[in-house]
């Protein structure tokens, strides 16, 4: 029996009025988790007693697309009071065949907070459908559009997209760093729906073709994948960073890079779209890259040309006075920054002189990577003690060279501090410290007194039949050999 909308409506005022009756109660359902690949997955919202007046959104599932809504209420009495139940059930159309998550996620329902736990999906084959007996299987909308034997026929759009792998430079130094990025670019106005396959294994596979071997590397570490507007040649694209790295090269040897392939899910269209048909069919494709080189360059001529090293760099210093004592000790921080691989950066070195004792340093740094650019600081902090008074510049003692290939010249860090050394010489002290050795130490034990050769006579005597007895065996052993 079909109900009027005035018996609805009737309803409808009887439950605004019966709230204290009952009280409302909402929930999520979802549907058979096992469905086939022409079957729908359902989630649902309910609330008793109550109208559904707001809700927020349902969740996107990945690997199924939403196909619309459908609403149902149920009114009952039971010992002469009535509860109503009110519904939304919103379908999933799945894209594949597989088994996909659904995420944990909330709703909110009448401003009630809702959660539904995570499950797993099933699709498998399409499923039959198996009408009541004495009816049609037929699909009604199939057969009013006149498609009822015409098979599911999809279309290939071309993708107004690309891949590339762009350097920042394309020539360099031994030592310089250039940055390697590699992009997806989609047109604005491209219609191809495609995302990405397997991206994780192919980016391993993507980094043991793209690494010169030659070379220090700097990665970026690119954690999550999303889109950023850059404009070429005139045109809109969305780009997406999928590997970006900065290039130490070691040794003056040109860098290629060949032709790098990037996979990716393609989707073609149905060319007949249905309401209730599937719209989309899976398929891939791969795009490549061009071969890209990057020329090196040996450095200038110097007699530190292959310890030094290469960027942009600054010193920032700090002393922890410049008014001191001999035996006194100081702290000065001498700190490389600037723009290189500051990882490889080898640490300055003071001139040994017995004017002060220097400590090997305590080392720290920091590497930012971003914007493209490897910037850091190389932290070096000494711990010294001056031995002699007088007025000291610390730039005879720390220096840094390095090449800047903006300049294209060498250039060296110094330092600006002077110190003012007061106080007594400790050389003799210095002297009195280091250990001479057990043979010395006996000193202080010996006898001092002088005594007369002449006492030792037997000495002499035994010495003598030594002599005497080694000289008769010699001539006995040469007579032997003679006769």
């Amino acid at each position: 029996m079909r109900l009027t909308n005035k018996f609805w409506i009737g309803c409808a005022v009887i439950l605004i009025s019966a709230t204290n009756i009952f009280s409302q109660e909402v929930s999520v359902n979802l549907g058979n988790n096992e469905i086939g690949i022409n079957q729908y997955f359902t989630v649902t919202i309910q609330v008793e007693n109550d109208r559904l007046k707001q809700y927020s959104d349902f969740p996107s599932i990945e690997g199924f697309i939403k196909r619309g809504t459908s609403s149902s209420t149920t009114t009952n009495y039971v010992n002469g009071k009535m509860s109503s139940t009110q519904s939304l059930t919103q379908n999933y159309q799945a894209t594949e065949k597989g088994t996909f998550l659904l995420e944990p996620f909330f709703m909110t329902i009448n401003g009630k907070e809702v959660k539904s736990e995570a499950t797993q999906i099933v699709v498998g084959d399409a499923v039959q459908r198996q009408g009541r007996a004495g009816r049609s299987t037929r699909d009604p909308f199939e057969e009013f559009f006149g498609r009822s034997s015409e098979p599911d026929e999809f279309v290939d759009i071309k993708a107004d997209a690309f891949v590339a792998l762009t350097l920042d430079k394309d020539e360099v130094y031994v030592g310089e760093g250039f940055t390697a990025t590699l992009a997806f670019y989609v047109a604005e106005s491209n219609r191809a729906e495609m995302r990405f396959y397997d991206l994780a294994n192919q980016i391993t596979e993507i980094v043991k073709t793209v690494k010169p071997p030659s070379c220090w590397e700097e990665n970026f570490s690119i954690d999550q994948i999303s889109g950023d507007p850059v404009t070429i040649s005139g045109r809109n694209y969305t780009r997406y960073k999928i590997y970006q790295t900065a290039y130490y090269p070691l040794t003056q040897q040109d860098i290629e890079f060949q032709s790098i392939g990037l996979k990716m899910i393609k989707y073609k269209v149905a060319k007949n779209p249905s309401f209730f048909g599937r719209n989309r069919q899976e398929d891939y494709e791969t795009f490549y890259s061009k071969e890209k080189k990057v020329k090196v360059k040996e450095l200038p001529p110097h007699p530190l040309r292959d310890q030094v090293a290469v960027g942009d760099y600054q010193l920032e210093e700090e002393i922890s006075s410049v008014e001191l004592n001999t035996g006194q000790s100081f702290t000065y921080k001498f700190n490389i920054a600037g723009e290189g691989n500051v990882t490889a950066i080898e640490p300055p070195k003071p001139e040994t002189e017995s004017d002060f004792d220097f400590y090997a340093p305590n080392v720290t740094q920091q590497v930012n990577r971003a914007g493209g650019k490897v910037r850091g600081v190389k932290a070096y902090d000494f711990y010294a003690i001056p031995n002699e008074p007088g007025e000291y510049n610390l730039s005879d003692y720390f220096s840094w060279i390095f090449f800047n290939p903006e300049a294209e010249t060498y250039d060296t860090l110094r330092s600006d501090y002077t110190i003012s050394v007061k106080g007594e010489s400790r050389k003799n002290l210095s002297i009195a410290s280091n250990d001479l050795g057990d043979f010395y130490d006996q000193i202080v034990k010996a006898d001092n007194d002088l005594k007369p050769i002449d006492g030792n006579d037997w000495v002499t005597i035994i010495v003598n039949i030594f002599i005497a007895l080694t000289l008769g065996f010699t001539a006995y052993l040469l007579f032997r050999k003679t006769a």
